[in-house]
């Protein structure tokens, strides 16, 4: 099978799957997701990506149909159905399906949706374009939310220039981007903003936090202002598809390129961590 989906125990092709109009995902966005790369029909960092899942779930007070072991389960069951070696695996849980009413419905479960479709690894070693953009985003960003528009229009905006993302920021300080994190090397130092309500704190930001510490490379968790990331000596922006991109323009002028040496250090020790992960 090429692409799969998946609700509440029933699965079959994508294109043929359907959900219950009152499902809340589709009138309020109601919901929380995960995501992860699968390798050798292996998911990459499923455990903490779990994690934050059903962190979330507690957060925003979404009851799962099933328990974290439950569905690790069925996410690695489902992954060995698709055939591609290489895939993008999504998974959501909904607050449920009741009349719509902008109150939390009683006695309702939440709803499972997964969907796993082909996706082929691109190098980390290419170079990507930047462009930055006003923050003006919920103030919840550490949840990841199924309300995503603000999102989509600045992914919209990246497509429409060209580049591969778009850098947000609050007034001066940098947070993150449309669906990344960006960090930045500067003077042999890691920094990358603290994981508060402003960035969602990245699975693949946490990886490189840990490439940089088992490298011996200083790591400063704190904010940093557009006139950082411009100076930086490289601009790395990172999600679980990426895994760590470095980035040589942002709003069409020329950054990064001048710590090539310990990026690769980074990108290396990411990239090991990755294949050690998911080899047979």
């Amino acid at each position: 099978m090429e692409n799969l989906g998946y609700y509440n125990g029933k699965f079959g092709p994508l294109e043929e799957m359907t959900v219950p109009m009152n499902d809340r995902a589709g009138y309020f966005g109601d919901g929380i997701y995960d995501a992860s790369t699968a390798y050798n029909h292996v998911i990459y960092q499923l455990d903490e990506h779990l994690d934050r899942f059903y962190n979330n779930a507690a957060l925003v007070r979404i009851k799962a149909p099933m328990s974290k072991s439950e569905l690790k389960a069925e996410l690695v069951r489902m992954v060995e159905k698709v055939d591609s070696r290489e895939q993008f695996v999504y998974w959501q849980l909904s607050r449920g399906a009741a009349i719509r009413d902008h109150k939390f419905p009683e006695g309702v479960d939440g709803n499972i949706w997964i969907m796993l479709k082909p996706h082929k690894m691109e190098s980390i070693y290419r170079k990507i374009r930047l462009i930055t953009l006003e923050d003006t985003r919920f103030f919840h960003c550490n949840i990841k939310t199924l309300n995503l528009l603000p999102a989509v229009m600045a992914s919209q905006k990246a497509a429409e220039a060209g580049v591969h993302e778009t850098v947000l920021h609050r007034g001066d300080r940098v947070t993150e981007c449309a669906h990344s994190n960006v960090s930045i090397l500067k003077d042999g130092i890691f920094k990358t903003a603290p994981a508060d309500n402003l960035i969602l704190p990245g699975v693949a930001r946490a990886h490189l936090i840990k490439a940089c510490k088992e490298n011996n490379i200083p790591v400063d968790e704190s904010p940093y202002t557009l006139k950082d990331l411009f100076a930086a000596d490289e601009v790395i922006v990172s999600s679980s598809s990426t895994f760590g991109l470095a980035a040589t323009h942002i709003d069409g002028k020329a950054v990064g390129g001048k710590a090539p040496e310990l990026l690769k250090i980074i990108q290396d020790a990411v990239m090991r961590e990755f294949w050690e992960y998911t080899k047979l």
